[in-house]
């Protein structure tokens, strides 16, 4: 080979990909995911929690889950599977867009 042919070699060959590291894991990536996969579970977790409190509070407001034996008191297995609202998104959504009380 000639001089101008090896120097053009040598400038192209740190493109040239390392087959030792080809498939080499690296650990701080996997420490990434982790944490990605860790928040979405909490953020999954806190939108289930918002649903369920959300479907409760408008049960109790408007008043699904009456006793019918004991005037004034609350259904408490009526207000463990009610649904007040058609669909869940409905509640999370509420949850999250009415952070203060409303005032009177």
């Amino acid at each position: 080979m000639s001089d101008p042919e090896e120097k053009l070699l040598k400038i192209y060959d740190g493109s040239r990909p390392v087959v030792e590291d080809l498939f080499e894991r690296n650990w701080i990536n996997q420490l990434a995911w982790s944490v990605v996969v860790l928040l979405c579970s909490v953020v999954v977790w806190f939108a289930i929690a918002i649903v369920n409190a959300e479907n409760q509070r408008h049960a109790l407001m408007t008043r699904q889950c009456a006793d019918p034996v004991f005037k004034g008191e609350i259904d408490m297995r009526c207000l463990q599977v009610v649904s007040s609202r058609e669909h869940w998104w409905q509640h999370l959504w509420y949850g999250i867009t009415h952070l203060r009380p409303q005032e009177k």
